[in-house]
C-alpha cells in the first residue's frame, strides 16, 4: 500500500526526470490555495501511565495516508505528572498567537485547546489520563508556549471492614 505522499514525490520525479521541464510548473503545484500547503508532520509519543503501562498518542496534522484538510495545526502537547508537586501539567507549544487568542475549555477529562491569530490556527483536544480537580485549572502562555496546570485529586482508598468469620 503506498500513501498518498510516496506516490506524489514518484509523480513529481518523474516529471523532473523528464528532458524538458519548467521548474516553475513544478513548485507551481506545492503554492495551492493556502489550506493545502505544508509544513505536514505526523507522529507518536509514549509515556508510562501511572498504572506502569505504555500510553502512544498520536499528533500531527496530516494522519498517515490522508493529507490535511484544513489549515488548522494540532500543537504539540506533552503531559507531565509530578507526584511530588501533586499536579498534572499540560504543555503545548503554539507560537505565533497572543495570549488574548488562546481559548481553553475542559470538559469531561478532555482539554480542548485552539488559537487563531492572522494566518496561524491551532486546535487540538487533550484527553487527560489522570484524576484531576477540573476548577484548579491555571493557565499561562508565554514565548509561544502554553502551560496548564491542574491539581491531582488523591484517588481515595476503599472503605469497608473485613468481616471474620466464626
Amino acid at each position: 500500500m503506498t500513501n498518498f505522499f510516496d506516490s506524489e514525490f514518484d509523480r513529481i520525479f518523474k516529471k523532473m526526470s523528464s528532458s524538458f521541464f519548467n521548474i516553475d510548473d513544478v513548485f507551481e503545484e506545492f503554492k495551492g490555495n493556502g489550506s493545502e500547503s505544508g509544513p505536514y508532520y505526523y507522529g507518536y509519543t509514549m509515556t508510562v501511565g501511572p498504572d506502569g503501562k505504555p500510553v502512544v498518542n498520536e499528533y500531527g496534522n496530516a494522519k498517515p495516508g490522508l493529507t490535511p484538510t484544513s489549515d488548522t495545526r494540532e500543537p504539540l502537547v506533552d503531559t507531565i505528572v509530578d507526584e511530588k508537586e501533586k499536579v498534572v501539567k499540560l504543555i503545548a507549544e503554539m507560537p505565533g498567537v497572543e495570549k488574548s487568542d488562546v481559548k481553553i475549555v475542559v470538559e469531561n477529562k478532555t482539554v480542548d485547546l485552539s488559537a487563531e491569530h492572522n494566518e496561524k490556527k491551532y486546535h487540538v483536544k487533550v484527553p487527560v489520563q489522570h484524576k484531576v480537580d477540573e476548577n484548579s485549572a491555571k493557565a499561562s502562555y508565554k514565548n509561544g508556549v502554553l502551560q496548564i496546570i491542574f491539581k491531582l485529586i488523591e484517588e481515595e482508598k476503599p472503605k469497608g471492614k473485613t468481616v471474620e468469620v466464626e
